[in-house]
């Protein structure tokens, strides 16, 4: 119980809400911008994602760089790239987990994708607190 207590009186579990909030503007920006690329300029569907996706990456990073980590990590452009590999992988994560949930247990694919969200989020804060922001660890 005191472990418990710990994570819910920690530094770690506001983090996590900070990083909960960065990750829903950053849902907005990208089904935003999916939707204007693809049905407004008629950019393909794929394409269109892909920019969306990478937008809402990139302003994912700069709003927890600044606000859920404060990082003052002068090596932005490594930061910003360890940021960006956690996030493909998440989406491979994501669509893992879709595909297993939804194609072979027949689940609803909303309820998939929403457990996929809850999976790849987890992911994404543990491994950018314990490797993009932990000034001890560097990728590259």
């Amino acid at each position: 119980m005191d472990f418990l207590n710990e994570i819910l009186n920690s530094d770690l579990l506001y983090k996590f809400i900070k990083f909960g909030i960065v990750g829903l503007s950053g849902l907005f920006v990208d089904f935003g911008l999916t939707w204007l690329f693809k049905e407004k300029a008629g950019i393909p569907k794929l394409i269109a994602n892909a920019i969306g996706f990478s937008t809402a990456a990139t302003s994912n990073y700069f709003f927890n760089r600044i606000w859920t980590y404060q990082s003052t990590n002068p090596k932005i452009m490594v930061e910003y790239s360890e940021f960006f590999i956690i996030a493909l992988f998440g989406l491979g994560i994501n669509t893992f987990v879709i595909w297993l949930l939804n194609g072979k247990f027949k689940l609803n694919f909303y309820l998939a994708k929403a457990i996929a969200t809850a999976v790849v989020t987890l992911w994404n804060f543990g491994a950018n607190t314990y490797i993009t922001f932990n000034p001890d660890v560097s990728v590259f």
